[in-house]
């Protein structure tokens, strides 16, 4: 008896289940056929809808033709005001509308343009008969640009009588830029066609796709196989009468509705067609969301069946993830147990190593100072004292720089800047810091360059100059005196077309590391320990801050070492190669189509081959200097001659400099500078630059032969007296301080008005002449009133020079977000303490602050 209700409810809920799939399969049919109806009339309203917007394209285009009618009107009239007709067309300015614009004087077969050049009208056909605003419009043409063009002629009149015809030339790509970019998700394909000639003279943008141009009607149809003769027929009707088309043909294995659309009067026309699956794409989508609805609603039902049945299960499996959420929470604390306690040793080794690295140059500071208190009689021991405090001090600026520099980068707060650069200037300016350091230590330092495809790049040249420092400032400090580096930069086989992929080697045959140390190398304040090295000062962190860089910029760094045979830095970086043309107008403005290139070394000419090989100049490659004559003398000719001096000499170069014409430039390539270059030099359009070849360094040189020809001497540098006579209001609260910077100023002949905070500078400027001070140097940090706010309040005065006298933020707060919250507040600059003069000068220089006489 107890079983009868239970099948009852099971009857009953499968009778339930039973009408609601019915109920659902009603609605779906119900659905389904409301599907199919929207999409027919969407399909029509489809059509409807490109009718409308070849109208709007013929409408837009027509608007344009008679805007430009009416605009050539206007400048008939104005012609015809002219005391000199035909000197107002030469003088009148060229402009987005017009391409090019002319005159015949009434009488005359030939006229003036705006252009320079005669004109005659030949070649103009206005024989189709179109006009705009009652002007004759010529059939469309190739002008001088190889572009598609036409001309509108208007009668210039003048008190009733004509007193010649004003031509105006049109581009067809000017009505591209009015014209909407697609329609029809941009699957619709759009030619412009001269009715005339039947040639397609524009296609506009984002109209469809095609896998080769199409040059006229004819050629349209028959790539596309609408070759019937009914077809044929009625488009020429169409093409006769001036009116519009619609037809439906496959194209591309695909249904298509194609159009001829009449412009002007016919004298145009808009070709192209529109796939049928784009035209019925609304009306699938509309059905796709239909079906989406009816499948949720499905979805949503037997989920819920299914959530029903699951109840139960989820209880049990509720109850297990809390105990297996109790077990990680635990597992969790213990981690974090033991990072915490593995965080506190490292903040003991750091503050050690912070102590015994800061103290040490600290210790000398101050050691040196009591000894220059005791000494301060004795010029040659001050002399000696002061540069040693000045070398501590160098050297603790330096570890502070490195310890900012490793917590912006743990921060995440260094941001590589990508900006075009050339990798001849990085070069050339790491060789410039890098050999006077070699040198001091009686080294040679070797720079190498292969491989290289692509002179310049997208990059932080910043952060890759300062790899490059890294790397090779340690190799100098870790090789003994008379030793050999080596830097170079290997071009890779590109992984794509858009990045270089460059390799960074720098080796060196000093001291060593052993495998122990190589391992912990990449960790900040770690060095190599043994007698030898133990004498080279250092933070231990340059090599963190290398790794962290090359990784920031998606690189890899390796090192390789033996103790007693050197090392092995290696650096795999790729950068985007920079989407621009070659510089090909360079070299063809100079007249230089072939260079004579001597070059020995076959590494040497592969690489000059491979910059230069998108420049379209032939290089003429000799391997030797008698190869280089016989050539010139069996008639060879060239305009610019590239010599190894190491493969010539000062003979060879002598005898090439008599074979070749006073007007052919030579350009020495060389490794360092020798008395013989400079005697070499004096045989007149000569210049010199210097291994590796660049292509960018040989513009130079050959852009300063052909400004001065007659010496390939640069000018001499200038000296600055930047901070000589200038009169600044200072704003600083440490007395020590401000003591230093008075006496510093003083030195580079300024004077230095100081105040304790920034509401007495803001008070002391108020209360001054306009132009008694050049500059303000402000420092951030003050009481009473702070550097931000002290220049808002200067930058707030009402006076004349308020707004436009230089301030200059003074702040031991050296980070990027410092700089532009000062700079935001008003400030022009932004130098970091300590005080770095020369940097001062700099930027001086760069805020166009004058030179003054001297104050009295």
């Amino acid at each position: 008896m107890k079983k009868k209700p239970n099948q009852q409810n099971k009857q009953g809920g499968l009778s339930l289940l039973f009408s609601i799939i019915l109920i659902f399969g009603l609605f779906g049919t119900i659905v389904f056929a409301v599907s199919q109806r929207i999409s027919s009339e969407m399909s029509d309203s489809a059509i409807q809808n490109l009718s409308e917007s070849l109208d709007l394209i013929e409408s837009t285009i027509e608007a344009i033709l008679r805007s430009e009618a009416e605009f050539q009107k206007l400048i008939a009239q104005e012609i015809a005001r002219a005391d000199d007709p035909e000197e107002y067309i030469r003088f009148h300015e060229k402009n987005q509308m017009v391409a090019k614009m002319s005159l015949i004087l009434s009488g005359k077969a030939e006229g003036v343009s705006n252009t320079g050049e005669p004109f005659t009208g030949e070649g103009l056909d206005f024989s189709a008969g179109g006009t705009v605003l009652g002007m004759q419009i010529s059939k469309s043409y190739l002008n001088y640009m190889g572009t598609w063009s036409y001309t509108i002629k208007c009668p210039v009149e003048r008190d009733g009588r004509e007193i010649g015809t004003l031509y105006a030339e049109y581009v067809y790509d000017a009505i591209d830029q009015s014209l909407p970019d697609g329609f029809y998700n941009k699957q619709a394909s759009l030619y412009i066609m001269d009715a005339e000639s039947q040639r397609f003279v524009l296609k506009p943008k984002g109209m469809g796709q095609r896998s080769a141009g199409h040059l006229n009607l004819k050629d349209f149809y028959r790539a596309n196989n609408i070759v019937g003769d009914d077809i044929q027929a009625e488009v020429d009707a169409c093409l006769d009468d001036g009116r519009n088309i619609l037809f439906y043909h496959r194209i591309r294995e695909k249904q298509a509705l194609n159009y001829m659309w009449s412009v002007n009067g016919g004298t145009i026309y808009l070709v192209g067609y529109v796939p049928v699956e784009a035209i019925q794409q609304e009306g699938r989508t509309v059905n796709q969301n239909i079906m989406i609805v009816v499948a949720s609603l499905l979805a949503a039902f037997f989920l819920c069946i299914a959530l029903y049945y699951l109840s139960w299960r989820q209880q049990d499996k509720l109850r297990r993830e809390q105990d297996e959420e109790r077990r990680l929470h635990s597992q969790q604390l213990a981690e974090a147990l033991q990072a915490a306690q593995i965080a506190s040793e490292s903040k003991t080794m750091f503050l050690s190593n912070m102590s015994h690295d800061i103290r040490t140059p600290m210790n000398a500071v101050l050691g040196f100072t009591t000894l220059l208190s005791t000494e301060a009689e004795n010029p040659a021991k001050v002399r000696e004292y002061t540069r040693k405090i000045m070398a501590s001090g160098q050297h603790l600026l330096s570890l502070i720089n490195d310890i900012l520099d490793v917590s912006k980068i743990e921060s995440g707060k260094v941001v590589l800047n990508l900006e075009k650069f050339a990798l001849n200037d990085v070069l050339s300016s790491v060789d410039a810091i890098i050999q006077p350091m070699a040198k001091a230590k009686r080294q040679e330092f070797h720079l190498e360059v292969s491989g290289i495809r692509h002179e310049y790049l997208i990059g932080d040249d910043t952060r890759i100059n300062q790899i490059l420092i890294n790397l090779l400032s340690n190799a100098v400090k870790y090789t003994p005196e008379g030793g050999q580096i080596w830097l170079r930069i290997i071009g890779l086989k590109q992984r794509s077309t858009q990045y270089e992929h460059i390799r960074i080697e720098v080796e060196d045959n000093g001291y060593g590391m052993t495998p122990e140390y190589l391992e912990t190398i990449f960790d900040a304040f770690t060095r190599a320990e043994n007698s030898t090295t133990n004498k080279v000062q250092g933070t231990g962190l340059g090599m963190a801050i290398t790794k962290s860089i090359v990784e920031l910029m998606g690189g890899t760094i390796e090192v390789f070492s033996e103790v007693g045979r050197g090392s092995l830095f290696r650096v795999d970086l790729e950068l985007r190669i920079l989407e621009e043309a070659a510089d090909r107008q360079f070299w063809e403005l100079r007249g230089i189509s072939h260079i004579l290139t001597v070059v020995g070394n076959p590494d040497i000419r592969e690489n000059i081959l491979s910059l230069m090989q998108d420049t379209r100049v032939t290089l003429d490659i000799a391997a030797s200097p008698e190869e280089a004559l016989a050539r010139l003398h069996s008639g060879g000719s060239c305009q610019l001659a590239l010599l190894d001096w190491d493969d010539c000499g000062f003979q060879a170069v002598q005898a090439l400099r008599e074979a070749l014409t006073d007007a052919v430039p030579i350009v020495l390539l060389t490794e360092f500078d020798t008395v013989e270059i400079e005697e070499a030099l004096q045989f007149g359009r000569m210049a010199v630059i210097t291994k590796p070849f660049f292509v960018s360094a040989l513009q130079r040189a050959v852009e300063g032969l052909w400004e001065q020809p007659s010496t390939a001497v640069g000018p001499e540098p200038q000296t600055s007296e930047a901070l000589n006579g200038l009169r600044f209001l200072a704003a600083e609260d440490n007395e020590i301080n401000a003591e230093i910077l008075a006496e510093l100023l003083e030195i580079e002949g300024a004077a230095c008005e100081i105040v304790a905070n920034g509401l007495l500078a803001v008070e002391r400027f108020q209360c001054s002449e306009p132009g008694w001070f050049d500059a303000i140097l402000m420092d951030v940090q003050m009481p009473v009133m702070n550097g931000h706010d002290a220049s808002r309040a200067i930058r707030a005065l009402e006076r004349e020079d308020a707004a436009r006298i230089p301030i200059i933020a003074m702040t031991a707060n050296a980070f990027a977000e410092d700089e532009k919250a000062a700079l935001d507040a008003g400030m022009d600059a932004h130098v970091p303490k300590p005080l770095d003069m020369e940097l001062l000068k700099k930027v001086m220089k760069q805020l166009n602050l004058s030179y003054k006489e001297p104050l009295l």
